[in-house]
């Protein structure tokens, strides 16, 4: 089967790519740039923008299912790059889909779309946590409109699903662990809160084999059809313990210092008006929303991800954590953002 990977040079696109291939399928990628190692491994590239409905017409023809795994992420932004990319372009793809007639398509989404200022998730699911309100981002705002247009296209001619994996780790991860480890170095990492709010993480292995569970068993009138499914590890860790243990496999010092959430969302405000102010270069240290998210408990029910494609995380978060040491001795650095 011919398979599009929106993304494939990402973190997760990688490991996306590299398990289809391993599949026995032949991948096409769509980027904004080239990916030497997605070359090595006999991924063709296209280069595009996914705001370009006809770059993504033409990545698209010829395939039989696509990946969307392509976003906008980050924690600022104008709303307009957001919206280009992950609303524009989502609408580019479900187009290329139906003009194509390609009937498959696997839409990674996010545990964001459900944000509620600081209202705790515990233990919830797709169907008993609804779409949040006044996010203050407009990552978490257009993924959620993104999401909904994904699931109202599912039909008899093209199915379609949505899979929300919660904070995603491991080896080759360039944005996470290397923003923890930096600010963890310069003594300007904090907990925000008393840091016993539970929290779900997504090993990297287990986050591409939900995608490829859901897609095994996608398809028009399917029990995973048309519908959104939180995806993690399952083991849901309180947010110091999480940041120690992957600060630990960085070899990176640990974080001791809390801040209270109100002092946050506090600093939140003033850097978010700073930044557009005046404006200041790269992302701001805190935002109202980040605060939110740092501070709340947010973990997740695999129940119907098991039953209706049959995913189950196969390795741990220890498991995960001796990998991603090995990995990292090996290379012998943590690459800064």
């Amino acid at each position: 089967m011919k398979i599009l990977v929106t993304g494939g040079g990402g973190f997760l696109g990688q490991a996306l790519c590299r398990g289809l291939v391993e599949r026995g399928h032949r991948v096409i990628s769509f980027n904004r740039g080239h990916y030497p190692v997605l070359s090595d491994w006999g991924v063709g590239q296209v280069q595009g923008d996914l705001a370009d409905a006809h770059a993504v017409m033409h990545a698209a023809q010829g395939v039989d299912a696509i990946f969307h795994n392509a976003a906008k992420a980050g924690a600022w932004g104008s709303y307009k790059s957001y919206h280009q990319a992950n609303v524009v372009g989502t609408e580019n793809v479900l187009a290329a889909c139906r003009t194509h007639g390609i009937g498959k398509l696997v839409y990674t989404s996010t545990p964001s779309v459900t944000h509620r200022a600081t209202h705790p998730v515990e233990g919830g699911t797709a169907d008993t946590v609804p779409y949040g309100e006044d996010f203050k981002a407009p990552y978490a705002t257009t993924k959620a409109i993104a999401e909904k247009a994904v699931l109202a296209a599912n039909d008899a001619n093209l199915a379609t699903v949505a899979l929300r994996p919660r904070l995603i780790w491991g080896p080759g991860d360039h944005q996470i662990l290397p923003r923890l480890v930096e600010r963890a170095e310069a003594g300007r990492l904090r907990v925000v809160g008393d840091g016993n709010n539970l929290v779900d993480t997504t090993y990297i292995d287990n986050a591409a084999q939900a995608h490829f569970d859901a897609f095994d068993h996608l398809a028009p009138g399917a029990a995973c059809a048309g519908k959104a499914y939180f995806i993690s590890n399952g083991e849901p860790l309180p947010m110091r313990e999480l940041l120690n243990a992957l600060l630990d496999a960085a070899g990176a010092p640990r974080v001791e210092k809390s801040l209270s959430f109100k002092a946050a969302y506090r600093i939140g405000v003033v850097c978010e008006t700073l930044w557009t102010v005046l404006p200041l270069k790269g992302e701001p240290p805190m935002t109202r929303f980040l605060a939110e998210q740092l501070s709340t408990s947010h973990w997740y029910d695999m129940a119907p991800a098991r039953r209706d494609f049959g995913y189950v995380p196969r390795v741990s978060f220890n498991a995960g954590l001796t990998k991603l040491k090995e990995s990292l001795q090996a290379n012998t650095s943590v690459t800064r953002p």
